[in-house]
């Protein structure tokens, strides 16, 4: 387990690298993506200004080397962009984030509606590295900056009857492309149990090294669950929802042979077309052995106490 706790004294991630050569390299994938594209993308133009994000360290991150920026913000899966992993980063400039609002509602006592700078405003931001396992079988190591979605519950005041949380990502076919076709049902939804959503380590992220949240790595708001399959980290979110029943989740209503409801990282339960037994982390040649839980089991096996993991997979 490489986990530890930062003091407010360690420099952030884009303090590592010198300034200039971070700075340099951003330039450089600037201008890369914007001759790809044929323009600047908006969002992606904002990240890259040099005005980063304010946060100070977060209390759980794994010492492992970071995967490049350049890797975090071009090889992506997030289908209402693309189904490639170059679409999304391609055609970032078509996902529209302002203005934005996000409704918490459902099993809670105070439900509402709120603007994106109304609904951050009250929690400070912090950065968390995290590794990141996606269910094809490769992975990344990325610092993101966010805060605990336990806070936004809180405030929710989930009912008594609520057992689980709902997430549904933004609608709106005529400007997402992937959207105007049925590989998914549209809107994107994902789910957790409410004690994994209240877990410390489960977080909501705006920002990735620093800077603004790329569109592409699901701006402005997405879930991150470090010990869970990537799809299940939704982006852009616009909703999240208390429930008492077993929410429905894209995948697994796509495909409920493929993808299970609670999807955590276990090398024991093959996907029918990817073995999880070993996985390739993005910038390495050889493949590396998969860690239960992606490594975070001390933190949240006990969630899963006396579960049949390959039955509830």
């Amino acid at each position: 387990m490489l986990i530890r706790r930062h003091s407010r004294s360690e420099p952030r991630s884009s303090e590592i690298t010198p300034r200039e050569v971070y700075l340099a390299r951003r330039d450089f994938m600037r201008g890369g993506l914007a001759l790809g594209a044929g323009l600047l993308l908006p969002s992606l133009a904002r990240t890259q200004s040099g005005n980063g994000l304010d946060f100070s360290p977060g209390p759980f991150s794994t010492d492992e080397a970071k995967t490049p920026w350049e890797d975090v913000t071009t090889y992506n899966n997030f289908y209402e962009l693309g189904t490639g992993k170059s679409d999304p980063a391609r055609n970032a400039a078509m996902l529209r984030t302002e203005p934005w609002s996000v409704v918490v509602d459902g099993a809670c006592a105070n439900p509402g509606r709120h603007t994106l700078e109304d609904f951050l405003k009250p929690h400070a931001l912090e950065e968390r590295i995290y590794r990141l396992r996606c269910v094809e079988g490769w992975s990344m190591v990325i610092p993101w900056v966010g805060f605990e979605l336990n806070q936004v519950l809180k405030q929710a005041e989930p009912a008594g009857s609520a057992r689980y949380v709902a997430f549904e990502t933004i609608l709106d076919p005529e400007n997402l492309p992937g959207q105007r076709r049925p590989v998914l049902q549209w809107p994107y939804t994902e789910g957790l149990r409410l004690d994994e959503a209240m877990h410390p380590l489960t977080i909501l992220a705006v920002g990735l090294y620093g800077e603004e949240l790329p569109n592409q790595n699901g701006a402005p708001l997405r879930l991150v669950v470090p010990w869970k399959y990537g799809f299940k980290s939704i982006k852009s979110i616009v909703r999240i929802t208390l429930t008492e029943e077993e929410p429905p989740t894209a995948w697994n209503q796509s495909q409920p042979n493929e993808y299970g409801f609670y999807s955590n990282v276990n090398p024991d339960v093959a996907h029918p077309r990817w073995s999880q037994r070993t996985e390739r982390r993005i910038g390495e040649f050889r493949r590396r052995r998969t860690e239960m839980f992606n490594g975070y089991g001390d933190e949240v096996a006990d969630l899963y106490a006396g579960m049949d993991l390959k039955r509830y997979f």
